[in-house]
């Protein structure tokens, strides 16, 4: 498991993405919104091309899908945008990431998680950080510190007054 963030007998968030279920750190959760207007920006990679509006912010919005080789999934009146903050580039940031939808938060214990095995897994292993048990399925536990650093070496980014990430353009 990589060494970044220890999420056992840790509060996390569950959420759905194309009928898979992921667990992140409750902790970096700020809120989950309803899916309101959100604003595409033409020509922004697929995983971050969308900005959402959060109580007078600007705010990027991420979908885990890109980067996870995930299916897209239709809309749902049960999606929903976690708003997070997370540790990037060593400051503080705000992102948004679509869910299907989100479940609960729950505590994984030590015995719930394994190492993504080796052979097999249908994750780019480097962006998640292992495989859970949660309410009888399977549950994915992302490396979000890994997979917004992917994204930030692909593109010089800048951070906003908010601390939210955004594109910078040349």
């Amino acid at each position: 498991m990589s060494n970044t963030i220890d999420i056992t007998d840790r509060d996390v968030v569950t959420f759905r993405i194309s009928n898979e279920v992921l667990a992140i750190p409750a902790s970096h959760l700020r809120e989950v919104l309803e899916v309101g207007t959100v604003t595409r920006v033409p020509g922004a990679p697929d995983f971050v091309s969308r900005l959402i509006n959060v109580r007078g912010n600007v705010v990027p919005l991420a979908d885990l899908r890109v980067p996870l080789c995930m299916p897209q999934s239709d809309d749902n009146e049960n999606a929903r945008i976690m708003v997070l903050e997370l540790p990037l580039a060593g400051q503080s940031s705000v992102v948004g990431i679509f869910a299907d939808s989100v479940h609960e938060v729950t505590r994984l214990t030590s015995d719930q998680i394994e190492e993504i095995p080796s052979v097999g897994s249908r994750w780019p292993p480097n962006l998640v950080h292992a495989v859970g048990r949660w309410s009888g399925e399977f549950v994915t536990i992302p490396d979000l510190n890994a997979i917004f650093a992917d994204f930030l070496s692909g593109q010089t980014g800048r951070q906003t007054q908010s601390g939210a990430i955004a594109p910078t353009h040349h």
